[in-house]
């Protein structure tokens, strides 16, 4: 049996107070080629208008889609991940932002380029705020190097081969997002999913792969695969990030390979 037949791909969005964002961002989940086995909105504390779409979204999906919210204490997306990744019932977790339009074969592309003993980092391209707010209007999903307002074009070039090929392993840092990351979810769990200590914007992500790289799973980045769309909105508040990238040095200079305030604590035995 090939690797990608045994894969049950589990897709989490992180989404706070951005419904008509969201609403693109379904729109791409639910019109892959390969759908993944279920869709789990992680909410950072939304209002009611993010859970009345995900409901409508849930009556009419093929697949299961639900809707793990936890209460609004400031940016805490270390602790949303955590509880839609714990209740994920794929064995495989695809991570994504809630402002990240998906090529109609990236989740295809995500397992046919999972691999044990390490996780995926994909790429993206940007869009412009101009252009995102007519595509919200237009309902516009589609990723392709022919349309307008992408700033980096390279990254929507699909080539599945060439992709393969580059896919190395390495043990570097450098631009880490979790906006297009895969891993295993027992990967996962062995470093106890996302440190919860961060609050506020920044690096939660690149001390979750310090820990995952420390334990052994490399990183493979992905190219020509994968392909996402980051759509434009202003920057968030970064006023947490110089406490941030301490908790990052801490685990990178400690050789961590868990930290305690992590997934456990959404577990059932």
């Amino acid at each position: 049996m090939k690797l990608t037949e045994s894969i049950a791909c589990s897709l989490v969005i992180t989404t706070y107070n951005s419904p008509e964002v969201l609403d693109l961002v379904l729109r791409s989940a639910l019109a892959q080629s390969e759908l993944p086995c279920e869709i789990i909105i992680a909410d950072d504390g939304s209002t009611s208008g993010t859970k009345m779409l995900v409901d409508s979204y849930r009556s009419g999906s093929t697949i299961p889609v639900f809707h793990v919210w936890q209460e609004d204490l400031g940016f805490r997306a270390a602790a949303s991940r955590n509880r839609a990744i714990a209740r994920a019932k794929g064995n495989y977790v695809v991570i994504v932002d809630g402002d990240m339009l998906l090529h109609n074969d990236f989740i295809k592309d995500h397992k046919q380029l999972a691999l044990k003993g390490s996780f995926i980092q994909g790429s993206r391209v940007l869009l412009s705020q101009e252009y995102t707010h007519s595509r919200i209007c237009a309902k516009n999903i589609s990723v392709s190097p022919f349309e307008k307002g992408f700033e980096n074009r390279k990254n929507a070039l699909r080539f599945p081969l060439l992709s393969r090929l580059l896919a190395l392993k390495t043990r570097s840092l450098s631009g880490i997002r979790s906006c297009n990351m895969s891993f295993f979810r027992s990967d996962c769990l062995h470093v106890n999913g996302f440190n919860e200590d961060f609050i506020g914007w920044g690096r939660e992500d690149s001390e979750f792969a310090v820990r995952l790289i420390n334990s052994g799973i490399l990183r493979r980045n992905v190219r020509f695969s994968a392909l996402a769309c980051h759509l434009g909105h202003p920057d968030n508040p970064r006023q947490s990030l110089l406490e941030n990238e301490r908790i990052l040095e801490q685990a990178i200079t400690g050789k961590l390979t868990s930290c305690p305030n992590g997934i456990d604590k959404y577990l059932i035995e």
